[in-house]
C-alpha cells in the first residue's frame, strides 16, 4: 500500500506498516454478492470474518473507500479496553444482569484479539499490562469511585485501587495524583491488526474493493448499492461505517463526528527506563477531553488527546485527518506530565474521526427494522476490543440467524439521541468551549467559572463512567 501511504497524510501507525501488502483494486463494475459491508475497518473485517466462519459458501464483499485501517481503525491510541468503565452506563440500559454479562464478553475479546493473532501470525505488538484511570487534577480525584463500587456491589470487574504512591510510579509522573488499574486492557499497534485482519480475510475468500466510496444505498430488498465506476446488488448490507454513518439520516441523531487527535516522540527507552515508565499500562486521565498515552514497543510515547473538531451531519473534511495547531495543545499536554521529556521531539502527528454517542456506547442493530440491512456504528473511541462483538452481531444479524449474539443485550438499544442540524453543531462547539474552559482551568488549580462549569454537563459521557 505504498502508494496510497504517500497520497494523504496517515498516522505513525500506518507508516509503520506501509508496503504489508498492494491495494485491493476498486469496484470498476457492476457485481453482485450475497452480503455486502460498507467499511474495511475492525468492524466490517470482524463481520466479514464471522460471516465466512458461520456460511464458508456466503458471498461476501467489503467496500473501503481508502486502505483498510484508513479510517479509525489505523489511527488510533492502541487501546484494547473492556467495558468495565461503561458498567454504569450498561446497567441503566440493559440491567446489571446483563450489563456483568456484556463487561465479561467484552474481556474475552480481548483474548480473542491475543488468540488470534497468534493463530494468524499477525505481530500487533498485544501486549497486556492493563490500564491505569489516573486522575491529573483535584478536581478528578475518584472519578472512578462510582464504576468500581458498582463492579464490587455486583461481585465481578477488575478494577484494583492503587496508592498514589504506585500511580506515580507506573505511569513515570507524580502530574498523577491517584487512580485505579483495570488489569483486563492491553495495547496493540492497531495498524498491524486491522492490516492483519485484511489479509486473513482475503485468504478466507472475502472480496475486498478499496478506494471505493459508496455514493448511496436503496432501502429495498436486495439492496442496491451505487459507487462512482461500479453498482453492487446485496441480497443483505452490512452498515460498519463509523463516523462517516453520521451522514445517514436512520443514524444521524445517534452518532457525532468528532476528532481525536495524537503525537508520537521518538524513541526514548532510556529516558523512560530512568522514569521507571517501564510497565506496558495504557493510560488515561479522568477529563472530559482525555488524555490518553503508552509506550510502544520501540519506546515511544504514543499520546492523544480527544474530542476537538467537530463535523457538520456527516460532512468529515480535511482536518479530520491533521491540525498542526491542535496537535501543538496535545504536546503541550504530553510536556505537562513529562517536563523531563522536553527535548525528546514529537516525530508525527495526525488525528482522525470518532463516531461518538450520547453515552458512548454502540448502536447495533436493524436499518429501520429492516431484516437485510445491519449497522454496527458508535465505537465512540473504545472500539479495538468491542469490535470483536461487534463483528459477532453483525454476522449473525446479516445471516438473519437467531443466536446469542442476534438476540445480544446491545441490539436495538437507544443510545439516546442528540439535536439535529445545525443545533447539535452550533451547540457541540459551545459546549466543547465550556470543556476546554473548564479543564484548564482545573490543571490550574483554579475554580472555573459558573457558566463553564454548567455548560460542560451538556457533554456527552466518555469513555469512562465518570462519577
Amino acid at each position: 500500500m505504498r502508494a496510497s501511504i504517500l497520497a494523504k497524510h496517515r498516522s505513525f501507525w500506518l507508516e509503520e506498516v506501509a508496503g504489508d501488502a498492494p491495494d485491493a483494486p476498486p469496484l470498476d463494475s457492476d457485481m453482485r454478492a450475497d452480503v455486502a459491508i460498507i467499511g474495511g475497518g475492525y468492524v466490517g473485517l470482524w463481520t466479514a470474518l464471522g460471516i465466512k466462519r458461520l456460511d464458508p459458501g456466503c458471498d461476501v464483499a467489503v467496500l473501503e473507500q481508502d486502505i483498510c485501517g484508513g479510517g479509525a481503525s489505523g489511527r488510533n491510541g492502541g487501546f484494547v479496553l473492556s467495558w468495565w468503565p461503561k458498567l454504569s452506563s450498561l446497567a441503566a440500559l440493559c440491567g446489571a444482569e446483563d450489563a456483568v454479562r456484556v463487561a465479561q464478553g467484552s474481556e474475552g475479546a480481548i483474548d480473542e484479539i491475543r488468540s488470534f493473532c497468534e493463530a494468524h501470525a499477525i505481530d500487533a505488538h498485544f501486549r497486556r499490562a492493563g490500564w491505569l484511570w489516573t486522575a491529573t487534577s483535584s478536581a478528578q480525584m475518584d472519578a472512578w469511585e462510582g464504576v468500581v463500587a458498582l463492579c464490587e456491589k455486583l461481585g465481578t470487574g477488575t478494577f484494583r485501587r492503587l496508592p498514589p504512591n504506585e500511580v506515580a510510579s507506573r505511569s513515570g509522573s507524580r502530574a498523577h495524583r491517584a487512580g485505579v488499574l483495570e488489569s483486563s486492557a492491553a495495547t496493540v499497534q492497531p495498524a498491524a491488526l486491522v492490516r492483519g485482519l485484511r489479509r486473513v480475510a482475503l485468504e478466507s475468500g472475502v472480496r475486498i474493493f478499496e478506494g471505493t466510496r459508496v455514493v448511496s444505498f436503496g432501502r429495498g430488498r436486495p439492496a442496491r448499492i451505487r459507487t462512482p465506476h461500479g453498482n453492487v446488488t446485496a441480497d443483505r448490507l452490512v452498515i460498519a461505517s463509523n463516523a462517516w454513518a453520521a451522514g445517514i439520516r436512520e443514524l444521524s441523531r445517534g452518532i457525532v463526528a468528532i476528532t481525536s487527535d495524537m503525537i508520537v516522540t521518538a524513541p526514548a527507552p532510556e529516558r523512560l527506563r530512568s522514569l521507571g515508565w517501564t510497565g506496558g499500562e495504557c493510560i488515561t486521565d479522568s477529563q472530559t477531553m482525555v488524555d490518553y498515552y503508552h509506550v510502544t514497543r520501540s519506546g515511544r510515547i504514543a499520546f492523544g488527546k480527544g474530542g476537538w473538531g467537530i463535523a457538520l451531519g456527516g460532512r468529515i473534511g480535511p482536518d479530520f485527518d491533521r491540525d498542526a495547531r491542535r496537535a501543538e495543545t496535545v504536546e503541550s499536554d504530553l510536556r505537562r506530565y513529562y517536563p523531563s521529556l522536553a527535548d525528546v521531539p514529537v516525530t508525527h502527528d495526525w488525528c482522525g474521526p470518532i463516531d461518538r454517542t450520547p453515552t458512548s456506547l454502540p448502536l447495533l442493530g436493524r436499518l429501520g427494522g429492516r431484516e437485510h440491512i445491519v449497522y454496527g456504528v458508535g465505537w465512540s473511541g473504545n472500539g479495538v476490543g468491542p469490535s470483536v462483538i461487534g463483528g459477532k452481531v453483525l454476522a449473525s444479524l446479516a445471516l438473519g440467524l437467531n443466536d446469542e449474539w442476534a438476540n445480544h443485550p446491545l441490539v436495538g438499544r437507544s443510545a439516546g439521541r442528540f439535536p439535529p442540524e445545525p443545533i447539535r453543531y452550533a451547540g457541540a462547539h459551545i459546549v466543547r468551549a465550556a470543556v476546554a474552559s473548564k479543564e484548564r482551568a482545573e490543571m490550574r488549580g483554579e475554580k472555573p467559572s459558573w457558566l463553564s462549569t454548567r455548560l460542560a454537563r451538556f457533554a456527552p459521557a466518555g469513555l469512562e463512567d465518570k462519577t
